[in-house]
């Protein structure tokens, strides 16, 4: 039977290859050609407003985990509060250097649709398997060693909570900052831009041009990497957790097991994401297969794997290029989790388990896919509807959002079943089934590395299509890189979805690790707090999303007037001779962005605290129940019928129903501007509010009591 430690030793360095392949992967995607001085300029402009922002968010999020850290050390352990810094340090340098490739690697991209499709999507995915990468690798390593720090310490999980804790703070703040960002600028870029000035998306004569390019990166790749390093992370910590609590023989196998899972997910991620960006076959072999030595089987086969995009490629043989890489992850981590499982000594069901984790997140994501991609019903009857208005537009695409909640809500429902039945025919007890479920949230996270680069890939294909249309690029690179853009949006949208079944499993992992720390023997339904707990944690995803959605609805009020100002007052603006002042645009969103997620921010760690030590511990479960519940639902809703009104646009820009600049067009444009704080703001923030509560309420477990209020 492997112990714990020999399990987390192999943990970390399989962190440390991956940590290596992102310097690799980083200097091979900034070697590539940027392209020509109109180009190179227009990156800048992305790259400086990018920067500029990360680092005025960081430095205010900065003064948050300083205070956290303060209060963790006074009312708990310095252990704790040091977990809680180096979670926020690690997941904040994965979002800084994900990005800081992401606003380099648009440009590049660019230059490579230039020489082809196939070479714009390499150059695109690479960058955004360094994000996926870097997520994976950074958290492997910061967890891996704090445990060794800490070994020997019968509190050491209980410490290790706290990275979950600052990974949590700071996905929180960077996805609720970087998506009132990015939808501020976009949705006034569409509005005056679009609709009032009927130019293009992305013509340099807009103002808000580039902050709109600039929102992409920070919303979509240092948010969502955040977003996910924190799922990844507090699954893990969750499992171990379990598995400590199970207290049998096998508890330093329980512990190990979820580290193994995510050590053996490094090597699957990095055998998907050559799928893609891996060298091409070679197809004129001189040397026949049955003459070849063992390492030219090998190397012909990994050849083999390597996906080759023609230039008349579809978006649905994108899609493919991209699923095969997912899929091929998976079948190498259920070969590897099989061997790993045997190697632990854990029971078979274990691997069951992984394997219903790793089934339930693709199937998400198909059913995400579904809802969301132009060449599915879904979205198609949302264009359709474009045509008699931008009401039946909006009534469209809200029907189509609820729909899309049924198959994630059973998909999950399932997964958490078949877990908890194979966990207890394991070993005998619910809290196996309890664990299993967290084994389950670790297998379908195991291939984060390559599942995340299809989603950070989306906003690095977004900004080659823009610079590609502002540096008046050849017609064929605009199509090229619109196909990319479309794939993002799709890749985007299913990336979400991934996200929000993940935070539901781990949240109810961390949900359990709670009540096993707080020692809550049985949770009544009719307790006199319960209720109460449940109705105010069903209500905090609604309030959170009114604050996130006003705050972009000020934003964006904001960005409309300054670019109306600044046609109306620039001369020669509108005629192209005028010069448009981007750095202005920039500075209102960055500012905006700032202030504005500091309440919704703050009410995610407030909340549970005032609930536990008002109500108590039984309500604070009550709490998280109806969190987990209703922010489930309306972050996939909002998600869904966001990506959905985006893709109706994209389908109808296409040529159908009239093309660009039609009735239908302009109806489309007013749902995606509906839908842009819908699917980047609002929704994809939800899963994170779910698990921020969860891990700050495992976090105080053994403070709260029966509450001040107890009956």
């Amino acid at each position: 039977m492997l112990q714990a430690t020999a399990s987390v030793i192999i943990a970390l360095l399989m962190g440390i290859v991956g940590v290596g392949f992102v310097l690799w992967q980083t200097q091979r995607v900034l070697s590539h050609d940027q392209g020509n001085a109109v180009m190179r300029k227009i990156a800048t402009a992305i790259q400086d407003g990018a920067g500029a922002f990360l680092s005025r968010e960081y430095r205010v999020i900065a003064i948050f985990v300083v205070i956290v850290a303060t209060v963790i050390t006074l009312f708990l352990q310095w252990q704790t509060a040091l977990c809680f810094v180096v979670g926020a340090i690690a997941s904040a340098g994965a979002g800084y250097l994900g990005m800081y490739v992401a606003v380099r690697a648009n440009v590049r991209t660019a230059a490579a649709a230039s020489r082809g499709l196939h070479e714009g999507l390499r150059v695109a995915f690479g960058s955004g398997a360094i994000m996926g990468m870097a997520v994976v690798s950074f958290s492997l390593i910061g967890m891996t060693v704090l445990y060794l720090i800490f070994t020997g310490n019968p509190a050491q999980l209980t410490y290790i909570t706290g990275f979950g804790f600052g990974a949590s703070s700071i996905a929180l703040f960077a996805r609720v900052g970087g998506g009132i960002y990015t939808k501020a600028a976009d949705v006034g870029a569409d509005l005056v831009g679009k609709v009032e000035k009927g130019i293009p998306e992305d013509d340099p004569r807009n103002p808000a041009v580039i902050a709109d390019n600039v929102g992409d990166n920070v919303g979509d790749v240092a948010g969502m990497g955040a977003d996910l390093f924190e799922s990844y992370s507090g699954s893990i910590i969750a499992a171990a957790t379990l598995g400590a609590a199970l207290g049998s023989d096998s508890a330093a196998a329980f512990i190990g097991l979820p580290f193994l899972v995510a050590a053996v997910g490094v090597m699957s991620s990095l055998f998907g994401i050559y799928m893609v960006i891996g060298e091409e076959q070679n197809v004129s072999l001189a040397v026949a297969y049955e003459d070849m030595s063992v390492t030219g089987r090998v190397t012909h086969f990994l050849r083999k794997q390597v996906a080759r995009i023609n230039e008349n490629a579809s978006l649905e043989d994108l899609l493919t290029a991209l699923r095969r890489s997912v899929w091929g992850a998976s079948v190498v981590v259920l070969a590897l989790t099989l061997l790993t499982v045997l190697i632990s000594g854990v029971s078979f069901n274990y691997w069951l388990v992984i394997l219903v984790g790793l089934v339930a997140g693709n199937a998400i994501a198909y059913a995400t896919e579904y809802f969301t991609s132009y060449t599915e019903k879904p979205t198609q009857a949302i264009a359709n509807a474009t045509q008699t208005g931008a009401a039946t537009t909006i009534i469209q695409g809200l029907a189509a959002g609820m729909m899309s909640t049924v198959l994630p809500v059973l998909i999950v429902a399932v997964a958490i079943l078949l877990s908890i039945w194979l966990g207890y025919k394991a070993d005998g007890t619910i809290a196996s089934g309890l664990y299993a479920v967290a084994v389950a949230g670790v297998g379908m996270l195991s291939t984060l590395g390559v599942t995340l680069a299809t989603d950070a890939y989306g906003p690095v294909a977004d900004n080659a299509g823009g610079i590609a249309e502002m540096s008046h690029l050849p017609d064929e690179v605009r199509q090229r890189t619109d196909a990319l853009d479309s794939l993002g949006n799709t890749t985007a949208a299913t990336g979400k979805g991934f996200a929000i079944g993940s935070a539901i499993l781990t949240a109810l992992a961390l949900l359990a690790a709670y009540v096993t720390a707080a020692k809550i023997d049985n949770l009544n339904i009719l307790g006199p707090t319960m209720l109460p707990g449940i109705l105010i944690g069903a209500m905090m995803p609604y309030l959170f999303s009114a604050l996130t959605m006003m705050a972009v609805g000020k934003a964006a009020h904001e960005i409309v007037l300054e670019v109306r100002r600044q046609f109306n007052v620039i001369p020669g603006l509108m005629d192209g001779t005028g010069e448009p002042d981007y750095k202005t645009c920039i500075a209102i969103s960055t500012e905006s962005a700032l202030r504005e997620m500091i309440l919704p921010g703050s009410l995610a760690v407030v909340v549970p605290l005032v609930v536990g030590f008002i109500l108590g511990k039984e309500a604070l479960a009550g709490l998280l129940v109806g969190t987990m519940s209703s922010g489930f639902l309306l972050a996939v809703m909002m998600a869904n019928a966001g990506g959905a009104w985006d893709n109706a646009k994209k389908w109808i820009e296409t040529g159908q129903y009239g093309g660009k600049g039609s009735d239908a067009h302009k109806a489309a444009v007013v749902g995606d501007t509906v839908g842009d704080p819908f699917k980047d703001t609002s929704g994809p923030s939800l899963n994170i509010l779910i698990k921020l509560m969860s891990i700050v309420s495992l976090v105080f477990a053994t403070s709260f009591g029966s509450g001040w209020l107890s009956f």
